[in-house]
Order: structure tokens, then C-alpha cells, then sequence
């Protein structure tokens, strides 16, 4: 199938793929005094008295709003914020689909970090979780950890810790499959931009001790021209070498290396020059760095990617809905590491140790039990480290 014309039939035929349906029927005079006026007055009032109760007398404890200024458009670049509506009613679709979370896209029309921080803290009321979807780097982790300072409902930007739990919980099953000790890897992370920085800070969380990133200007060291705020922090608690060379010098001996960069861009020799076992995990999309063939060939023992039709996907789907289904069920206000680290061994816990392969480290993104599995640990972890209100 040709999916990019299939798709634009599609969406031209579906004229949007969510919509909003009634939970309540009004066909009578009492009906509507009920839903509307005059009765809605007494609610409105509860919650004047106490705000807490929006969460007992509206739909807002299953309301989320995931939100894009279109500046990262599904690696389609800055694409402005109406021309990602497509995606963002995608992953509210995702959303109802997997976790049963109501979702509402909203596209803002501003790439000024204080005019996105103050609009979606003024809509902060009417939701009871945020998704950031779509904001490029580096404004995209300042944006985030401003709206956390000052939002009491969770924050969370999809593109980097999705991504990161995703991964973190494939990690944690290829390092069993090929007998290795979180600690003692060394990971090697090529794209150190919104999900490669996310990926970084989430695998040092879980244990790793040992990481090298990269980008266009090559390995990121202490003190080196080029970086970007956020790189030059990470350069200060990675690469203990001070290695200061290239993509290919720093996969050598390698036991990990994860791409969210572009195409093509490591080769058979690259992947040869990693130790023994090697765990490759090439996320570019469409076309990863390295194609799994490829590094299969060159001596990687697990590949994974974020394509449907190789083993292995490394699909946001499985985090996402499971993880505001969870906040949302504790009523929490915010999604904490913790939660996100739960999140990540619950992924990972779905493949049993006698089901555990080279080729199945990660659940298929349509496995029934990844939102209640997940939701169920985030929500447990909302409750131990005292950020759940209900």
C-alpha cells in the first residue's frame, strides 16, 4: 500500500479523525434543566467552593489536551502549528483508542516560549493532564520545565520521555538476552536533541554509567564549541573520557547504540567495531540510521527500530496512554522519574523470560495488556512517592 495517498484519501474522507459525542441525552424539558439551566448552577458553585471537585462533577479527570506549536512536525521539521492538527488528532485518537482517555488537540499559534508557557497554563483548568507533542529543542525542555514549575495537573512531553521509557524498557530485555549488566555497558547515543537528551538523562536514571552522545558536531565533551545549552549540560555528566571525535570513534567497543538522528548514517563497519553482543537500536523514521539487515550482517546480536515491519518496534504507544491513564486514576499532579521508570519495567515485564528473544524484547504496540499494565504501575508509584490526590 501506498500509504501517503492512501492516507490523504483517508483523512479527506474521515473530515478528522475525533469528534466530541454527548455522555448525556437531552430530549426532555427536565433533561435539560439537569444538564444545563437551571441545575448546572449548583455544581458550578461546588466547584467554586472547592476546585478539587472539577474532578468529581465535569469530565475533566479523563480530559487531557495535547498541545504542539507544529515546530517538529512528526520529523517533518516546522511544518507551524495548524499543519500538525493532523497529528494531533492522531494521538488523541491513540489516546481513546488504547487507554479510553479523552483528548483534545490544541494548536498554538506562537513560537515564543513565554506566550506558550502562559497560554497553556491558562487552559491548565479544563484538562487534567497535559501532552506536549511536537516543540522543537531546545525550546521544547524549557517549555516543559516551566509549565511543571507552575501547572498542579501532570506535564509531560511525549517526543522526549516516551520515547525514553520505550526504550529504557527494551534496553532492560536485549541486556538479558545477551547477559549484560546495565552498569557495565558503554551506550553510545547518536541525535542529541529533544529524544536523544531524554534518552540519555532516562538510561542514566536506570542504571547506565557509561554514555557517549553525539550530533552533527560529533561527540559532546566538556567545553567544546557548538553546543547548545542543553548539550553542554549533558556534556557534563557523560562521556568520563573526554572523548573528542566522531560517531564512528566513539561506537568502537561500544555495547549499545541508539539513533534518533537521520538516515543512513552508520555503517556495516561502524556496527562491527562494537563489542560482542551489541545491542543496536536505529530510530530514525522512515529510514533508520542503519537498516536491520545491515547491522544483523555486521554482528549486532538485537536490532530494534521505530518501524512497524521489523521485529522490535520501539513505539511511543506503549508509554503514552498507559502513563495518563495511571496519573490520571491517581489524580495526579505530576508524572514524576518514578513514574516513568515504573513504566518502563512494567513494558518491560510483559515479555517472560521464556518468550524472551533477540527478536521480542518489546511488546507489540497492539498487545492488549501494555495501557492496563502500565497504568497500573504509574498509578502504584503515584501513591508510594505522594504525588496522587486520590
Amino acid at each position: 500500500m501506498n500509504y501517503a495517498e492512501e492516507s490523504l484519501k483517508k483523512h479527506a474522507e474521515w473530515k478528522g479523525k475525533i469528534e466530541v459525542t454527548a455522555r448525556v441525552s437531552v430530549k426532555t424539558k427536565e433533561d435539560l434543566s439537569l444538564a444545563y439551566t437551571p441545575g448546572v448552577a449548583t455544581p458550578c458553585l461546588e466547584i467554586q467552593k472547592d476546585e478539587s471537585k472539577s474532578y468529581d462533577l465535569t469530565r475533566r479527570w479523563n480530559t487531557v489536551a495535547v498541545i504542539t506549536d507544529g515546530t517538529a512536525g512528526l520529523g517533518l521539521g516546522d511544518i507551524g502549528p495548524v499543519a500538525g492538527m493532523p497529528v494531533m488528532e492522531g494521538k488523541a485518537l491513540l489516546f481513546k483508542a488504547f487507554a479510553d482517555v479523552d483528548a483534545i488537540p490544541l494548536c498554538i499559534k506562537s513560537k515564543d516560549v513565554d506566550e506558550l508557557v502562559r497560554t497553556i497554563y491558562l487552559l491548565s483548568g479544563s484538562f487534567g493532564g497535559i501532552n506536549l507533542e511536537d516543540i522543537s529543542a531546545p525550546r521544547c525542555f524549557e517549555v516543559e520545565r516551566r509549565l511543571k514549575e507552575i501547572c498542579d495537573i501532570p506535564v509531560f512531553h511525549d517526543d522526549q520521555h516516551g520515547t525514553a521509557i520505550v526504550l529504557g524498557a527494551a534496553l532492560l530485555n536485549a541486556l538479558k538476552v545477551v547477559k549484560k549488566d546495565i552498569g557495565s555497558v558503554k551506550v553510545v547515543i547518536n541525535g542529541a536533541g529533544s529524544a536523544g537528551i531524554a534518552i540519555a538523562k532516562f538510561l542514566l536514571s536506570l542504571g547506565v554509567a557509561n554514555m557517549i552522545l553525539c550530533d552533527k558536531i560529533g561527540t559532546l565533551v566538556k567545553g567544546k564549541e557548538g553546543m547548545s545549552s542543553a548539550q553542554a549540560e549533558m556534556a557534563e555528566i557523560t562521556n568520563a573520557e573526554g572523548l573528542d571525535g566522531t560517531l564512528a570513534d566513539a561506537m568502537k567497543g561500544a555495547d549499545v547504540f541508539i539513533g534518533v538522528s537521520a538516515p543512513g548514517i552508520v555503517s556495516k563497519e561502524m556496527v562491527a567495531s562494537m563489542n560482542a553482543g551489541a545491542i543496536v537500536f536505529p530510530m530514525a523514521n522512515p529510514v533508520p540510521e542503519i537498516s536491520p539487515e545491515l547491522a544483523l550482517e555486521a554482528g549486532a546480536a538485537i536490532v530494534g527500530t521505530g518501524r512497524s515491519d521489523f521485529n522490535n518496534q520501539i513505539n511511543n504507544v506503549l508509554a503514552f496512554p498507559g502513563i495518563f491513564r495511571g496519573a490520571l486514576d491517581a489524580r495526579a499532579s505530576a508524572i514524576t522519574e518514578g513514574m516513568k521508570r515504573a513504566a518502563a519495567y512494567g513494558i518491560a515485564s510483559l515479555i517472560s523470560e521464556e518468550e524472551l528473544s533477540a527478536e521480542y524484547i518489546i511488546p507489540k504496540a497492539f498487545d492488549p495488556r501494555v495501557a492496563e499494565t502500565v497504568a497500573a504501575a504509574v498509578r502504584k508509584c503515584a501513591v508510594e512517592e505522594g504525588v496522587a490526590r486520590i
